[in-house]
């Protein structure tokens, strides 16, 4: 593993946020799934953090990328695709372990849901063209072993949740690889997996990517959306809630329905306030306020209340780190469209700009997608020198070999959950 620097002040800082969150180390290591002592060990300096660590750490205390900038790798040049390819190796290990027996331990499905749970990261950084195979290659691993392994029910019922998890993370990456039958087909496996897991969150979050699989491509999503939230009840941690009121207020406001989306939104909100001491799933580590408030402001552009839209985004993207490519250009596309609704035409074209220059060489269709359809909306005001600048950008950028799609998606095309 690459060695890792680490400024100096990375301890107090460390233990400062955490403090100011209200958070113990046990409470800090189930969210980061790092253990108390190795969390004592960082904060008092007797340890340095990896890259990752940190950036985990990052995202727990919601700091804003002030862990993150303090940590760097010895290798910092290491090129993507070569991590990916890493990524790739590892992903075979469970077929190399499981073919020595039959027999699945109790244990044995917690080690694939902390597996997943690593390999979950990777979306923050790469696309889904660069993790599809990786992450179908654990669904696979699982499925052979739900069909072939010996266990007990409470175990089999364990091992159908991974499965259930697995291929919602698979799903997710085929369709930002605009891989939409393949996409569907993993949800709806990821619903069934959930229901005979009796994992009511889960099955409720697969409605929920199911619906915005619909939305995304230009269908009715509203029922699949209320399902999400029907089915996971109100029982489910404040964190599942969250995600799932702000989706289903995303498929209102894609459909116009105002009122519905502002009442779900202050649901998603409203829920993150909530103290309980019940652990998060780990596939809800990145909802956080800034994310409920980036769907606040997608949710009052598609509904085309542009002067709300752009207070919310301007603020939540000062802060968003530019090394979430993908996400960040995505949002910064509905806040062009923002600033277009209101006219002013040059904000919307610098920010277009930068989104084009975060999302190339992502293996991710979606931005391009969202940059086509801006570039659409550009017609009436194509003489203008900030508009044959940028379109003379995105040329530029397709000749690099950053391909933006052909088609452009539907005006009520949705961004990714980050993480989806």
């Amino acid at each position: 593993m690459p060695r890792s620097i680490a400024d100096p002040r990375f301890p107090q800082t460390l233990r400062r946020l955490r403090v100011d969150r209200g958070l113990t180390l046990r409470e800090l290591g189930r969210l980061v799934h790092h253990s108390k002592s190795l969390l004592h060990e960082l904060e008092t300096g007797t340890r340095q953090p990896s890259v990752e660590t940190a950036q985990a750490l990052d995202i727990a205390l919601e700091a804003g990328g002030e862990l993150a900038r303090m940590v760097t790798a010895d290798n910092a040049g290491v090129r993507r695709r070569t991590f990916v390819a890493a990524a790739g190796i590892a992903a075979s290990l469970p077929h190399q372990r499981l073919t020595f027996g039959r027999r699945v331990g109790a244990g044995l499905p917690a080690q694939l849901v902390t597996r997943l749970a690593r390999l979950r990261r990777l979306d923050d950084f790469l696309g889904g063209a660069d993790t599809y195979r990786v992450y179908m290659a654990e669904v696979e691993s699982t499925k052979a072993l739900i069909r072939d392994g010996s266990y007990t029910e409470k175990t089999g019922r364990a091992l159908l949740a991974v499965l259930a998890e697995q291929a919602q993370l698979a799903g997710w990456a085929a369709f930002d690889a605009g891989l939409h039958d393949d996409a569907d087909g993993l949800y709806r496996m990821s619903l069934a997996a959930a229901e005979d897991a009796d994992d009511t969150a889960l099955a409720g979050n697969a409605w929920a990517f199911i619906a915005y699989l619909r939305l995304g491509l230009g269908q009715p999503g509203v029922d699949e959306a209320v399902a999400a939230v029907d089915t996971a009840g109100p029982s489910v941690t404040p964190g599942v809630r969250a995600l799932l009121h702000c989706r289903r207020a995303w498929a209102h406001a894609v459909t116009g329905q105002a009122q519905e989306a502002e009442t779900h939104l202050a649901l998603g909100a409203t829920a993150l306030t909530e103290h309980d001491d019940r652990p998060e799933p780990d596939w809800v580590y990145w909802v956080d306020r800034s994310e409920v408030e980036i769907m606040t402001g997608r949710c009052w552009t598609v509904l085309r209340r542009p002067m709300r839209a752009i207070t919310v985004l301007e603020q939540v993207l000062a802060a968003y780190d530019d090394t979430h490519a993908r996400d960040k250009a995505l949002y910064l596309s509905w806040l062009a469209d923002a600033y277009l609704d209101v006219h002013e035409v040059e904000q919307a074209c610098d920010t277009a700009g930068r989104a084009i220059e975060l999302s190339a060489g992502i293996g991710s269709i979606r931005p391009g997608q969202r940059i086509d359809g801006f570039l659409g909306r550009l017609e009436p005001y194509g003489s203008l020198p900030c508009v044959v600048d940028l379109r003379a950008r995105a040329v530029e950028w397709a000749r690099q070999g950053r391909r933006l799609t052909a088609a452009a998606t539907p005006d009520t095309a949705p961004p990714p959950p980050r993480s989806e």
